[in-house]
């Protein structure tokens, strides 16, 4: 380092250039260091992966030492590819030495995040020989008999028609080397406790548990963690700049749902409104809706819990095109919609919950860019609201149509200031804010 400065100033300043790209090289580590097989590396590649996300970069190597893990990162972030490299590498690492049953079982909420997990495996283990499969409700039993009879070594499905194989002895869960449960909150939150608990158990002699969601906010998702894995390691992301959501969001104060439509139907036609979720709370709100909005000359695809599956695969392939720019939907879509430059989410209703609250308004702002997350009030609303507000530590902003205007005011009740949380420093910033008060209060109290 000493001779550096007897360079001349060209030298000089390629060395330390040089010198800045390999620390930046350090900081911002490759997919090379996993050790990942030069398939799964070309397929990275050629998916437009550069480097690893925070997620990625926590849980891959944990995942490929055989670790149990609990963990959580924002959606966008790719999650789904913190797990299935690992579970990629472990099978090539550990060939199969006889036909069988799946080696790794992915559970999933809904059929939309089943069939793309399904899609992302494939295409990251194009390259090798690793044969993935999807099981979901929704379709006719015979379209699973190659699944059920032929080796497939990675299987993605839903709970509920697995569970119906395994009853009927269709299936055996003993090959189950690795388990993951994804947005496993959801799936406890939403009746499925008691089949993935089944399933589990029929899956007891797995080498490797993970357990992957967006939020860890639902009840009883730790208490569940403690149960199904073994001495795990907790990871949650802090996303970079560039993977964070950037989403604007804001509500409108609305007198009853017909006050509702039309800020809704105002909202759609204004500029700059292009790719939409809008989401419902009921399947026959999704379906007035929808109605609704053909006849406002708005275009629309829906998805709803009861439909087969063929209609809803069209319905998002439609919406994905582009051919059509607004989808209505019930949460069936909050989970496993992995669509590009959604522009705006929309609460028509809004959901129950917080943790839902964060997965619709997920769907847009993916992976560092920008959207628009717009909340239509009710005055019965308000309570989620306040939660909401508590939880993000931001209050939403109150934004007025001008035509559209409320006729009733927020109550003053809900429209106090959201308490924030305050950082360690800003509390000892305060509490020595209050000493220097009090010596002021002394002084004048002793003059």
């Amino acid at each position: 380092m000493l001779g550096i400065w007897q360079f001349s100033r060209q030298k000089k300043i390629t060395y330390l250039m040089e010198l800045v790209l390999l620390t930046l090289s350090e900081l911002s580590p490759m997919f090379e260091q996993f050790d990942l097989d030069s398939e799964l590396l070309a397929s990275i590649k050629k998916l437009g992966y550069t480097k690893p996300t925070s997620i990625q970069d926590l849980v891959i190597p944990e995942a490929m030492a055989g670790k149990d893990i609990l963990a959580s990162a924002p959606t966008g972030t790719g999650k789904t590819a913190a797990f299935l490299l690992p579970i990629a590498q472990h099978l090539l690492d550990y060939p199969r030495t006889q036909p069988g049953f799946p080696r790794v079982l992915i559970l999933t909420p809904t059929r939309e995040l089943a069939i793309q997990i399904g899609e992302d495996c494939k295409q990251i283990t194009e390259l090798t020989k690793i044969k993935t499969g999807v099981i979901t409700g929704g379709v006719n039993y015979g379209s699973h008999t190659d699944i059920l009879t032929t080796t497939t070594d990675i299987l993605v499905a839903t709970p509920g028609r697995l569970l119906e194989y395994i009853e009927n002895e269709q299936f055996d869960a003993r090959d189950i080397e690795i388990l993951v449960l994804d947005e496993a909150d959801r799936m406890l939150d939403t009746g499925f406790s008691e089949a993935i608990n089944r399933i589990v158990a029929e899956a007891r002699w797995r080498k490797q548990t993970m357990l992957f969601s967006a939020t860890l906010e639902g009840a009883g998702v730790l208490g569940f963690a403690k149960e199904v894995l073994d001495d795990p390691i907790f990871l949650e992301s802090n996303p970079s700049r560039k993977e964070k959501a950037i989403i604007h969001q804001w509500l409108h104060l609305a007198d009853d749902s017909h006050h509702k439509l039309n800020m809704l139907v105002n909202i759609l036609k204004q500029e700059g409104v292009e790719r939409t979720v809008v989401f419902a709370n009921k399947r026959e709100t999704v379906q007035y809706l929808s109605g609704k909005l053909y006849a406002e000359e708005l275009p629309c695809v829906w998805l709803e819990g009861k439909m087969p599956q063929d209609k809803r695969n069209k319905a998002i392939s439609r919406f994905k095109s582009g051919e059509i720019k607004v989808l209505v939907a019930t949460d069936v879509a909050a989970r496993g919609l992995d669509i590009d430059n959604i522009t705006h989410v929309i609460n028509f209703d809004m959901p129950r919950k917080v943790d839902i609250y964060i997965h619709r308004i997920g769907r847009t702002g993916r992976a560092g860019n920008k959207g628009t997350a717009i909340s239509l009030v009710e005055a019965h609303d308000m309570a989620v609201i306040g939660k909401i507000e508590r939880y993000t530590k931001e209050r939403l902003p109150r934004r007025v149509i001008q035509d559209l205007r409320p006729q009733h005011k927020e109550s003053r009740v809900v429209n106090k200031k959201v308490k924030l949380k305050l950082t360690n420093s800003q509390k000892k910033a305060k509490a020595k804010k209050q000493v220097k008060k009090n010596a002021k209060q002394a002084k004048k109290a002793a003059k």
